[in-house]
């Protein structure tokens, strides 16, 4: 058997700009260039903060792009019913909670290369979205997520 019975894992970000992940419910959009030198690889626009009805189909996307992913680490304050582990395409993927912010989530892919996303917050406006994920996926990106937010007006300004 040669290898060219297989279609080869991705190993890194993918060309396109925009993913629905589900449609209507959900938005990904990644760094589209392989350098990966900004603070950020991507960003995650959720509807909703119930981690069960939304990470299932996040998982699957990255899946589909960056290969198999074993760890996603989130903000358990910032999630709804927070499980240990998930299954996704018959793949055990382990959460860790940890104190990112809820303006963050951290996946492991199955090599250990490590990506953070911005999340955006479910109830911002898509102009405001749109921007922030804009901002995020952008090479040489030095903001951290948290000031994209404020910048973009998507998140919660802490003057305010």
């Amino acid at each position: 058997m040669t290898g060219s019975d297989t279609s080869p894992v991705p190993r890194r970000l993918p060309s396109g700009v925009h993913e629905a992940v589900r449609p209507g419910c959900a938005l990904l959009r990644l760094e589209t260039t392989a350098s990966r030198k900004g603070v950020l690889d991507g960003a995650w626009w959720p509807r909703s903060r119930d981690i069960g009805a939304e990470l299932p189909a996040l998982l699957s996307a990255l899946t589909a792009h960056l290969g198999p992913v074993t760890r996603i680490g989130l903000d358990t304050a910032a999630w709804a019913g927070l499980p240990t582990r998930i299954v996704v395409e018959d793949r055990v993927v382990r959460i860790d909670s940890f104190p990112v912010g809820d303006d963050t989530v951290l996946i492991t892919r199955d090599d250990g290369d490590l990506y953070s996303l911005l999340v955006v917050p479910p109830d911002a406006t898509p102009e405001a979205a749109r921007a922030a994920m804009a901002q995020a996926v952008l090479a040489g990106n030095i903001s951290q997520a948290e000031q994209i937010l404020i910048d973009t007006g998507s998140g919660r300004d802490p003057s305010a």
